[in-house]
């Protein structure tokens, strides 16, 4: 018989480092009807199960099909995208909009067609991983500064423009481990005086704040800023939209790989999607209602609020985060786990998102179950 492959050992040595560090994943099928209280996943305004949303869903599957039926630049752009990136545009005070199929691909499309070898990147630590992998993929030059430091990314980037380099300089509006929100109007002001692009992820800023913290800063319409969101999130729908300059936007359409080779947003997403913003716009209240659950649930947690949706508890271990997380599971309450490599700093937590979907009293007892949790194992 022929000796063992060398991928099997690799595989299995790759399984038990894991097992060992307490950081296995497995994938858990939910039933529809399930009536755990969900608090794990990105829905913070409720509004994926909103009949307003499912139903436009629904509709535009009907109407258009299951799929788009192609690339963006082929067949695949429809009314519905359209319709939706003008809503999108028009809620966040920007000048124009792309969607993607995902909010990484946004990511990936954005920088990957913006970075290359004559490009510095100065680059937020905690940023996200679609946007490292970006960074990857365009080649350019990187510069890593700490968390949220401004005077290192002024240095850093007078050091790109010293070198006669083209700088992006990446940041996400709401940090969604530690919950903290960049130093926007710092890091604008350093791009617009070096001639620099800052490009910011508001995938958890969008809907929490409104139009997000950008619009919230004065930024909009600034043509050294761009935007990166996700529908999947406060939108409860699925896929991601980059805003800004309309040079930028016409840009990706004839470079953005991951616009170029995808097929379109589906019609389902994009009409959910644009049916949640609509709800949003008519219902300015939500936001608020996210706000202070945060702030009460920190509160009984003895913990820092978030500026975010997501809160999180730091917990002595992985195998203490996934133990809590078990014991709320078992009270009828799903949470989440961070644990290392998805965290920066390397310490476990449970990942706790607040939604406001819940009725009042659901809430009440998902906090009751948790601050018992979270006593018990931390």
């Amino acid at each position: 018989m022929p000796g063992a492959s060398p991928w099997s050992a690799w595989l299995a040595e790759q399984a038990e480092s894991r097992r060992t560090a307490g950081l296995e994943r497995s994938l858990r099928p939910r039933a529809a009807d399930d009536a755990t209280l969900d608090l794990a996943g990105n829905d913070y305004l409720g509004l994926a199960r909103d009949p307003r949303v499912t139903a436009a869903a629904a509709e535009a599957a009907r109407v258009w099909g299951a799929g788009s039926g192609a690339s963006r630049l082929v067949t695949g752009t429809l009314d519905l995208h359209a319709s939706l990136e003008g809503a999108l545009a028009s809620y966040l005070d920007q000048p124009a909009a792309l969607c993607f199929s995902t909010g990484y691909h946004a990511n990936l499309g954005l920088v990957a067609a913006l970075a290359d070898r004559d490009t510095l990147v100065v680059s937020d630590a905690h940023i996200h991983a679609s946007l490292i992998d970006a960074v990857r993929l365009s080649r350019a030059g990187l510069a890593v500064v700490a968390h949220n430091d401004v005077e290192a990314v002024r240095r850093a980037v007078a050091t790109g423009v010293g070198a006669g380099q083209r700088i992006l300089v990446l940041a996400e509006s709401v940090y969604s481990v530690l919950g903290d929100a960049a130093p926007l109007v710092e890091l604008a002001e350093i791009c617009a005086s070096a001639g620099a692009l800052l490009v910011v992820d508001e995938a958890h800023g969008v809907g929490v704040h409104g139009p997000g913290l950008v619009h919230a800063a004065g930024l909009a319409w600034q043509p050294h800023v761009a935007v990166t969101a996700t529908l999947s999130k406060s939108l409860g729908s699925q896929g991601g939209a980059v805003l800004g300059d309309p040079t930028i936007i016409e840009h990706l359409v004839n470079a953005a790989r991951p616009f170029i080779f995808d097929t379109g947003l589906a019609p389902a997403a994009a009409a959910g999607a644009l049916a949640a913003l609509e709800v949003l716009v008519a219902e300015p209240a939500l936001p608020g209602i996210v706000q202070a659950r945060v702030a009460d649930l920190a509160a009984a947690l003895g913990v820092p609020p978030s500026v975010g949706a997501v809160l999180s508890v730091p917990m002595s271990s992985p195998q203490a985060a996934v133990a809590a997380q078990a014991a709320a599971a078992e009270q009828g309450v799903r949470v989440g786990c961070f644990r290392p490599p998805s965290v920066p700093d390397g310490i476990s937590r449970l990942r706790i998102t607040v939604n406001a979907g819940l009725a009042d009293g659901e809430w009440s007892r998902a906090v009751e179950v948790l601050v018992a949790v979270a006593k018990e194992h931390q």
